[in-house]
């Protein structure tokens, strides 16, 4: 018989991804207990593949989904002010010439179609101007500088780019370090009170009087108990209509549709700081992003993917498609051998019946089923840059549940390491390199970009680097590694060097078996101590 906890939690969240650990965060912010189980990694599914993004969507416009981009467009200064360290301002060159062509069903090309049939399979630069005119405004702008147009015969922009592109136009979005995103709300949900379990997979859950009781087991040791809740948020991601169907057996008439986007990571393409964003022939559009300091990071795709039980991976045909896409913009062509890494994951959208993946919504729908008792909220949907929009607006649908609940309070409220100001940055990295002076620039810039403030924390009085203790390669040290299976979560040596940062870029693969049977080391000396 499975053992079972004798309290009940007010909330058992289902999911470790930015939905699950923001709601997580919200909810026991606002003193309810919470229970948050992730069947692997946090972030190891959609939250770790995206294009590393905070943006409103530009692309949106075209389907008219105005609400979804207002509300993204001001989540990004809100976002900014809360974790400056791992996410910044960037500017975008949308590169233009009259030529270009695209084969695209939006709803804005239908239009332009039917009034103006000569401009079929164009966006006119009128059209773009008047986008990017909305992209400003939209979203009342305080921080992130508006729109402005580039000469590229004279620009440093125009440089990688080829000749046939004279003029671009420029805006503001800003880069988000998604994984450790995920981790710092599941940190901070953790400092509130609430319990946060990984590599803790949910095999099923029933309603037995008015409470949810629901059948954990530990992925690591086998075993299995019972722990009870009020109420169930299904937070899934891509196993969301699984949970449903499978696990908590409730009836919905909403869908997910899944659809798998990838990226390819290249040697470094060009060399300022600003990203590219390019559109298709097919109506698509992709980015070409500077990447950890010595890459490119290009992407994404659109393919529907329907099992989210088989890994997602990027496919030759995807690795083609970007690398061809890019070409038409580069000067240099972009080809395989180009290529160091790819990436990908699923996108559990909402199941709107668009007649594509690119078209369909990338808003969040959010169901509660209280009709057999215990009530569960299923999340459908979403985008990264309103994770923190979406966990207010389930906690409103909580809140029918938990009388006197008190509102929200996560606007600006800084996650761990985030509080100082939004271009104090490098006043820190220096700061690290004066009283630590065996640091790098480059390392104490990694440092301060993944824990801010809590840099320092990290470093201790360390005098040099033997006092950090193993060196593994590529500035990452045992004291570091350390930290993140005490603070952040960390099992296994995949979790460290491509969730909690990028560094298997750079390490060998031998350097990360070594860090794995360090880290396993670790966890036996703490079970016989």
């Amino acid at each position: 018989m499975d053992q079972q906890d004798n309290q009940i939690t007010d909330l058992f969240v289902i999911g470790g991804g930015i939905n699950g650990c923001g709601i997580a965060r919200d909810a026991a912010g606002r003193g309810l207990s919470v229970t948050l189980a992730e069947m692997n990694d946090l972030a190891s599914a959609t939250s770790s593949a995206s294009t590393k993004l905070f943006h409103g969507g530009l692309r949106y416009l075209e389907y008219f989904e105005f609400r979804l981009v207002r509300e993204a467009l001001i989540e990004r200064e809100t976002l900014l002010r809360a974790m400056p360290h791992i996410s910044w301002p960037m500017r975008f060159v949308l590169p233009y010439h009259d030529d270009m062509r695209f084969d695209s069903e939006t709803p804005t090309s239908r239009l332009l179609s039917t009034v103006m049939p000569w401009m079929r399979g164009r966006r006119p630069a009128w059209l773009i101007r008047f986008g990017l005119f909305l992209y400003d405004h939209l979203g009342g702008r305080k921080i992130l500088p508006g729109t402005s147009s580039l000469n590229l015969r004279s620009a440093p922009e125009g440089a990688p780019l080829q000749d046939k592109f004279e003029t671009a136009y420029e805006y503001s979005d800003c880069w988000i370090e998604d994984s450790r995103l995920v981790v710092l709300n599941a940190r901070d949900a953790e400092s509130r009170g609430a319990t946060i379990m990984v590599r803790t997979e949910v095999t099923s859950a029933e309603r037995v009087d008015d409470v949810w009781h629901v059948t954990i087991r530990d992925q690591d040791s086998g075993e299995t108990r019972i722990t009870r809740a009020k109420m169930l948020i299904n937070a899934g991601g891509p196993w969301v209509g699984d949970i449903i169907q499978s696990k908590i057996h409730v009836k919905s008439r909403e869908g997910v549709r899944l659809v798998r986007g990838s990226h390819i990571v290249t040697r470094k393409l060009y060399d300022h700081d600003k990203c590219y964003f390019f559109q298709g022939e097919d109506g698509r559009i992709i980015f070409a992003i500077p990447y950890e300091q010595d890459f490119t990071l290009i992407g994404t795709t659109d393919q529907d993917h329907t099992d989210p039980s088989v890994p997602p991976v990027c496919t030759e045909v995807e690795q083609d498609y970007l690398c061809a896409f890019a070409t038409k913009y580069f000067a240099q062509p972009v080809t395989r051998e180009d290529i160091v890494w790819t990436y990908s994951g699923v996108r559990p959208l909402y199941d709107d019946g668009a007649s594509s993946a690119t078209a369909a919504t990338r808003d969040y729908t959010l169901k509660v089923d209280a009709q057999g008792g215990a009530p569960v909220l299923n999340v459908f949907g979403g985008k990264i840059t309103t994770y923190r929009r979406l966990a207010e607006s389930a906690l409103e649908k909580v809140a029918e549940h938990f009388p006197d609940l008190p509102g929200p309070w996560t606007a600006g409220v800084a996650l761990p390491g985030g509080d100082f100001p939004v271009d104090g940055a490098q006043n820190l990295v220096d700061g690290l390199l004066a009283d630590y002076a065996f640091l790098e620039p480059v390392w104490a810039a990694r440092l301060i970009r993944a824990y801010g403030t809590e840099a320092r924390t990290l470093l201790g009085d360390a005098k040099d680097v033997a006092d950090l203790g193993e060196d593994f390669g590529a500035s990452l040290t045992a004291r570091e590694v350390a930290w993140l299976m005490d603070k952040e979560y960390a099992r296994k040596a995949e979790d460290v060097v491509w969730r909690r940062n990028k560094l298997g870029l750079r390490l060998t693969a031998d350097q990360i078996v070594r860090i794995g049977k360090w880290m396993e080391q670790q966890v036996q000396l703490e079970k016989t101590a």
